[in-house]
């Protein structure tokens, strides 16, 4: 038996090694008399100062790899699929990271190259998905966005006129839509919020944000019921008959949607259903700190926003800022201890299953707690990323995309320049 659980122990190591890196950096610790603004950027333990504001070596480093990526990233992309108009692997996530670059750098050009984008997709959209990341809700809200942006008023109101358009079929518990981020309520919530986030609160009315939670909510209690939980888990839910745990799929990206404060969730509600599902997910952590990608999987492997630490982290922050317990704040910093072990990722730098993602996790823990560990790490993910393509990691197959590939890398590059607004795309209001 003791040979057996070694042999299961070494074959696990084997498998994390395989994906993702050592990590080679030194974690964080706080400078006794030495600043970030010292002028040999190979003797910095940190590339920000004691307020946290990115130092000029460093800034300068991520401008000039940004500009480079994008060039690569626009030469790349003409080969790409020219159907592919969702903000996941599509022209619209393009679309999204130049309207980041504008919220950055203020230039112009960059919201008129995000338009470009928007329009591409605006004239292919098909009607068959409601989702931000995978549907036609991503094209419309992000279109609406910009065009009102550029004070294209007409456009604007008309992009959100077509997107509640879908609110219908999202609201019928009668359709086969599931409950999900990436092709389900969730996402079609997240649209929601972002279009009143980006625009004005109410430009959606709160009545359709409603009805959306209202049948999120429904769908999850019905689910409980038939899997027997509803004492331990009120609010259940599944996509492709599977009970996923993470951001993408799963229960933590829905919890985290339903606990955002502009949807105005019940507070009753929130404390019943919300409160202890959230506590059902912390109860299925692994010893490592991380969590399994669905509940009949046993296995501690993946570390990606999708699936693992990276995105059930967000759950974990939201719920904290939502109900004010320690409980959460203590998991989320062990989800962070985890992704600086094993979010280097073999798979790539995107946001889906890459390092920007996890770097993201650091970005978001810091905005909580204002503490310099956690923006010493997404910095030093950062620094990784600034070496794009030289590790020897797989190549996506979309791989200019915002959640697969390089437009990702981009995206989270230019976060890091202002950490205190950073926002995971897609995801983070």
């Amino acid at each position: 038996m003791m040979g057996e659980s070694v042999s299961k122990r070494l074959r696990s190591e084997t498998e994390m090694e395989e994906r993702s890196f050592c990590n080679p950096f030194p974690d964080y610790t706080a400078p006794a008399t030495a600043t970030a603004t010292d002028t040999d950027p190979g003797e910095l333990d940190q590339w920000f100062d004691t307020q946290g504001k990115i130092n000029p070596i460093f800034r300068k480093r991520i401008e000039t790899k940004i500009k480079d990526l994008l060039i690569q990233m626009e030469e790349g992309l003409k080969t790409a699929d020219p159907h592919d108009c969702s903000a996941y692997t599509g022209w619209t996530g393009i679309a999204l990271l130049y309207l980041q670059c504008f919220r950055v750098t203020h230039k112009l050009a960059h919201l008129q190259r995000s338009l470009d984008y928007v329009k591409r997709t605006l004239r292919n959209l098909n009607g068959r998905k409601v989702t931000f990341l995978c549907g036609d809700a991503g094209p419309l809200a992000v279109g609406a966005v910009v065009h009102h942006k550029l004070k294209n008023e007409t456009e604007s109101l008309d992009c959100i006129k077509k997107l509640l358009h879908l609110h219908r079929s999202v609201v019928s518990l009668d359709s086969e839509i599931p409950d999900e981020l990436l092709y389900g309520r969730a996402g079609y919530l997240y649209a929601l919020l972002y279009v009143n986030a980006e625009i004005g609160p109410d430009i959606v009315p709160q009545t359709n944000i409603k009805e959306v939670v209202n049948a999120i909510i429904e769908s999850g209690k019905n689910l409980s019921k038939e899997e027997r939980k509803v004492d331990r888990c009120p609010l259940m839910y599944q996509w492709h008959r599977k009970l996923y745990v993470g951001a993408a799929h799963g229960l933590a990206g829905i919890y985290y949607m339903l606990m955002q404060p502009s949807a105005k969730v019940e507070p009753e509600i929130l404390i019943e259903l919300v409160k202890p599902s959230v506590d059902y997910v912390r109860h299925k952590k692994f010893r490592s700190g991380n969590y399994p990608s669905s509940l009949s999987n046993e296995t501690d492997r993946l570390v990606h926003w999708c699936h693992g630490a990276p995105g059930v982290i967000h759950m974990l922050i939201q719920s904290h800022k939502t109900f004010k317990e320690e409980k959460y704040l203590k998991d989320a910093i062990e989800c962070s201890d985890v992704i600086w072990q094993r979010g280097l990722l073999c798979k790539g730098y995107g946001i889906c299953h890459g390092t920007a993602g996890n770097g993201y996790s650091f970005l978001s823990l810091y905005n909580l707690t204002q503490d310099k560990k956690y923006l010493h790490r997404a910095c030093k993910f950062a620094e990784w990323c600034l070496s794009y393509g030289t590790h020897g990691c797989r190549i996506p197959d979309r791989p200019y995309s915002l959640f697969e590939g390089m437009a990702g890398a981009v995206h989270f590059l230019s976060d890091v320049l202002n950490p205190e607004t950073a926002r995971l795309p897609a995801f983070e209001l």
